[in-house]
């Protein structure tokens, strides 16, 4: 049984394109469009909370990486770039400031004397245990209208997206 929906802004979009290029296939457009409009309403929403504790996006992603590696919150630049997908120039900036705001410091590497290694201060863990209770809770909430069985299906779908744009032959 088909689940009857709105029709939303790319339901219209798709329909300009229909009478006006009857010629092309603009399937593609349909939840590439809501994927898009779906992230960035979600940015919006994620910024929210993450502005309730001074935070920025890339802020919050770079405290929650060196939280979520676990006890002592520290890890190599070069570990912390890749995993947020960063250049070393934009890495060295950001972590200027966040190091300004008193939330990481950089500290020797106790295996490497010529390296340091970035780590959260009590400050920066202190912020991020608080924000990262927030953001769960804000994400809860955003998905809240959603029964489990949908979600759980556009996990999956999603999971399946994700999987064929990161193959090697999804980056063409």
């Amino acid at each position: 049984m088909a689940t009857q929906r709105q029709p939303d802004a790319v339901d219209a979009i798709l329909a300009q394109w229909q009478r006006e290029r009857p010629d092309l296939d603009c399937s593609p457009m349909g939840p590439i469009g809501r994927m898009k409009r779906c992230t960035d309403l979600l940015q919006r929403r994620l910024d929210e909370t993450f502005a309730e504790f001074g935070l920025s996006g890339w802020e919050f992603d770079m405290l929650a990486t060196l939280r979520r590696s676990g006890a002592p919150y520290c890890l190599a630049p070069t570990t912390l770039f890749s995993t947020l997908m960063v250049t070393s120039g934009t890495m060295t900036h950001r972590m200027g400031k966040l190091e300004a705001s008193g939330w990481i410091a950089r500290v020797p590497n106790p295996q490497d004397a010529r390296s340091s290694l970035v780590q959260l201060t009590p400050e920066g863990l202190e912020l991020i245990d608080r924000a990262v209770e927030a953001h769960v809770a804000n994400e809860h909430r955003i998905l809240a209208g959603l029964k489990a069985a949908d979600l759980l299906a556009l996990d999956t779908r999603l999971a399946l997206l994700l999987a064929a744009l990161e193959s090697p032959t999804g980056q063409e």
